[in-house]
């Protein structure tokens, strides 16, 4: 790498963060769909995440709206995905995420399944497998959507469960259907509806999905790259390799393919952006963010050092690396804040930002609580600042 190769500065960095991830005010977005775009995906582990990310991009937040994207018109998809974790997509990109990613994780989980259930379960063969599969895809169409417990009722190999782990202080039983369906899902067969309950919920039912146009798998790698890359950019090949979950040569390959170029990062470090996009970006207002736990732009590059001090990590990440909620002040982590049972949002900042900052972080705390109303958020994840905040320590 020469010193001719573009310099993108921490400071550039942020600023396409406040931007592109549509964080500063003037950015935010009308509809879950532009934001689920701009953002490539919102992480979907904990329900909550899903809709506590989209309303912090939203110019008018609301939990509805995000349902009407996820229930009704059904614009955005979960899928197990990139790193084995669950991601709301567009429609529209749900068959590059597919192919570039879920059908591989499937094919694994399904190796894994039958493995247990010859393992731990009896009677069971691949044969059987796909036989359930079919009988499970039948009974959802005949009934347009139903929870694993009511399919159980059409396809009673559901009910049967496995004894892992037997004789150990953890062994655990693990019915067929909760793990069939997982797989059906990441299949792309299969997606959750409306949560029994309030959206919080983790009882839903289950509904068909229309097949997906089919992508080669090198053009589905490739375009996932280029949102990625469009959002995320610079970053490093490290980034690029530990947010998709791809071997070192498939992401080099798809970043080849997208003819991605070299930049300088901070200390000499080698980025890559897309072909033209080392321009300098007009800096935001100024602006705060308070992010849920495993938000996208949290968890959004392997090497965080641009915006997220190391001597805070123990407090905002549990021990797997999962991280909690995060106050944000134009481009960095600077706090954690929690919600309380009593419905009220703290918070807690790592070092004093001043006026002004303090100001659009309470603005923020209440706009927050305002949509949230008499819903109690807990992560799923949760952390040691986040649990000091919540018993007031």
């Amino acid at each position: 790498m020469t010193s001719r190769m573009p310099l993108i500065s921490d400071e550039q960095r942020r600023a396409r963060v406040g931007r592109r991830h549509l964080l500063a005010p003037a950015e935010r977005a009308a509809a879950v769909e532009e934001v689920a775009g701009a953002v490539v995906g919102l992480h979907a582990s904990d329900a909550a995440t899903v809709y506590l990310s989209a309303c912090a991009r939203l110019a008018e937040p609301s939990a509805a709206e995000v349902e009407r994207a996820l229930y009704e018109d059904v614009t955005l998809v979960k899928l197990l995905s990139m790193r084995r974790t669950i991601f709301a997509v567009t429609e529209e990109f749900a068959p590059y995420v597919s192919a570039s990613s879920a059908r591989a994780i499937a094919a694994r989980e399904r190796a894994t399944l039958l493995k247990h259930l010859r393992e731990f379960a009896e009677g069971w063969d691949e044969r059987r497998l796909a036989e359930t599969e079919r009988a499970v895809l039948a009974a959802l169409e005949r009934r347009g959507e139903a929870t694993t417990g009511e399919l159980g009722a059409d396809v009673p190999a559901l009910r049967e469960t496995m004894l892992m782990s037997a004789g150990k202080p953890y062994e655990a039983k693990q019915s067929v259907g909760s793990r069939l369906l997982r797989l059906l899902a990441s299949d792309g067969h299969v997606r959750r509806c409306r949560p029994r309950g309030s959206w919080l919920s983790s009882s839903y039912p289950w509904a068909p999905v229309p097949p997906w146009r089919d992508v080669p798998v090198r053009e589905a790698k490739a375009e996932v790259v280029r949102r990625w890359l469009a959002a995320y950019g610079p970053a490093t090949v490290e980034d690029v390799k530990w947010w998709t979950g791809w071997t070192l040569g498939d992401t080099r390959k798809a970043l080849a393919d997208v003819a991605a170029e070299d930049v300088r990062l901070a200390g000499g470090v080698a980025g890559l952006v897309l072909p033209g996009d080392a321009e300098r970006v007009v800096e935001p207002e100024p602006w705060a963010a308070l992010l849920p736990g495993l938000d996208l732009t949290t968890m959004g590059w392997r090497v965080r050092d641009w915006y997220l001090r190391a001597e805070d990590v123990p407090a905002l990440f549990d021990r797997a690396g999962n991280a909690g909620p995060t106050v944000w002040w134009c481009g960095r982590v600077v706090g954690g804040w929690a919600q309380r049972p009593d419905g009220e949002v703290v918070w807690r900042l790592f070092s004093d930002l001043g006026a002004e900052a303090e100001a659009a972080i309470g603005a923020e705390a209440a706009r927050l609580a305002g949509w949230l109303g008499e819903v109690r958020v807990t992560p799923r994840f949760r952390t040691p600042l986040e649990r000091e905040l919540v018993s007031g320590v």
